[in-house]
């Protein structure tokens, strides 16, 4: 007899946590002597800094005995300084990570990593995307370092213009999803370029793979820069989302960034690869638009037209912002932002690795079968991670929260905070800011949203890769 009053005080709760998140507190937080950031986050909630000093902190993973790993790029080059962290020593009363264990260093740029128990055999393993190859590791319980060698799963083309100015995408991105009846390896790999025609089957792409990399399929081509892909068993009887970058030559209001639900339990088995539009198709209001601009050539790397495109050579024409806007600092020996050059950056090509799983598609002649996208954001405010909270979280019950890195030009102003959108509404809305304000009309970087991680009810962790800190978010008590 008490269903109704329970059935009532649910609802209520739900609506009071609604009441909450629109109510906005201000928190500042000191990470080092000296320095602060203040964020504003629901009132709801709380948040401390639970780690610093990680060099270009990227994406987390909960390994099977229940540690959180997380990776970390070092800086913003391409390099093989790139390491695998286990955050250990976790102290309530101070709501930190008291140790931090070095997994695995000396790797080339590890954006995320994902694991994955055989049910078969019991045995876990830890799948290490790199710039050139997807590796996986034996994982037991307890580990802090991996047992024996890597094994070799795929590789990737792995050359290209600087990744800073919109050209060549160095990350890679993995998740294991469970769809039609399958458990699949599921890898993305961004453009080589800004906006050219590629040459290799998988840039832009996402590729999946039985556990052991037997039987690569492609799963999508045309997404430009999928920096997080994540499969949510809670949605659609389990969907597979990612989150994706437009292109850098349409100004500073176009394109819109992009939110996708590429494929889900619900929904009929892949028999023909999906083209989510790039180059040829941008998203503007939330649809595809066929882009205009001519595509750039692709002559011999020793054509005169290539060698002069080459940086430093590239010389942007018209009022370019001064180079201090640049949220990387002052760049030399790289294209301008919106400098549009031919795949890979006129750089030779070796033959492609992958070329048994087809080619790289032709440019749309039409953007009308390019997908729906699930949501969208205002140009340029670069989404990287994601995660989905559901019936267990009382503040942001049904809600995803997405990370917006920050338009790499802070003039722009878009992204440089975290938003929120259930799936009926699938309208962002600011939850987390404070990374970019302005002073004398200014804009100042503090720090750059990366990756999340719910761990609780209402309970997540958050990176911040310009800073090197994770940041925990917690119900206020």
């Amino acid at each position: 007899m008490h269903r109704p009053f329970s059935r009532f005080a649910f609802f209520l709760s739900l609506a009071l946590a609604s009441l909450s998140i629109q109510a906005q507190t201000p928190h500042t937080l000191t990470y080092a002597p000296g320095k602060s950031i203040t964020l504003t986050l629901p009132d709801a909630l709380d948040i401390n800094v639970a780690a610093s000093g990680l060099r270009r902190i990227r994406f987390f993973a909960q390994s099977p005995d229940g540690r959180i790993f997380a990776t970390g790029m070092y800086d913003l080059a391409d390099n093989t300084r790139g390491s695998v962290f286990i955050l250990d020593g976790w102290n309530p009363q101070t709501r930190t990570f008291t140790r931090i264990t070095h997994y695995l260093d000396h790797l080339r740029n590890p954006n995320n990593i994902a694991f994955y128990t055989d049910p078969a055999t019991h045995q876990s393993w830890l799948y290490v995307p790199l710039t050139d190859k997807l590796l996986r590791y034996k994982y037991n319980a307890g580990d802090n370092a991996p047992s024996s060698p890597p094994q070799t799963l795929i590789r990737f083309p792995d050359y290209g213009l600087n990744y800073k100015y919109g050209g060549w995408h160095l990350t890679r991105t993995v998740t294991i999803a469970q769809l039609h009846g399958a458990t699949r390896v599921v890898v993305s790999a961004g453009s080589s370029c800004n906006y050219c025609q590629e040459r290799e089957v998988l840039r832009a792409a996402v590729v999946s793979m039985d556990p052991d990399g037997k039987h690569p399929t492609l799963m999508a081509q045309g997404l430009r820069n999928a920096v997080d892909l994540r499969y949510l068993p809670s949605l659609g009887g389990g969907s597979l989302f990612a989150t994706n970058m437009g292109d850098d030559h349409l100004g500073d209001k176009l394109p819109e960034d992009t939110f996708f639900e590429l494929d889900s339990a619900q929904a009929h088995a892949i028999t023909s690869t999906p083209n989510y539009g790039w180059p040829a198709c941008y998203f503007a209001n939330g649809k595809p638009v066929h882009d205009a601009t001519p595509l750039p050539a692709s002559p011999p790397p020793t054509d005169p037209r290539i060698v002069a495109a080459r940086p430093p050579a590239a010389k942007p024409t018209g009022p370019q912002p001064s180079s201090d806007d640049s949220v990387y600092g002052e760049q030399s020996g790289v294209a301008a932002a919106g400098t549009n050059l031919s795949a890979g950056g006129g750089h030779t090509s070796a033959p492609d690795p992958n070329a048994a799983l087809g080619a790289a598609p032709e440019p749309l002649a039409t953007c009308n079968h390019v997908p729906a996208a699930y949501t969208t954001f205002a140009a340029h405010s670069s989404p990287l991670g994601f995660d989905y909270f559901g019936g267990n979280d009382p503040t942001l019950h049904d809600s995803f929260l997405v990370a917006l890195h920050g338009a790499s030009r802070p003039h722009i102003g878009t992204g440089y905070r975290v938003v929120r959108f259930t799936p009926s509404e699938r309208a962002p809305q600011n939850f987390i800011t404070g990374f970019l304000t302005y002073e004398q009309g200014k804009p100042v970087v503090h720090g750059r949203p990366c990756a999340i991680l719910r761990i609780g009810p209402d309970t997540f962790l958050l990176t911040d890769d310009y800073l090197g800190l994770v940041y925990y978010i917690h119900p206020r008590n």
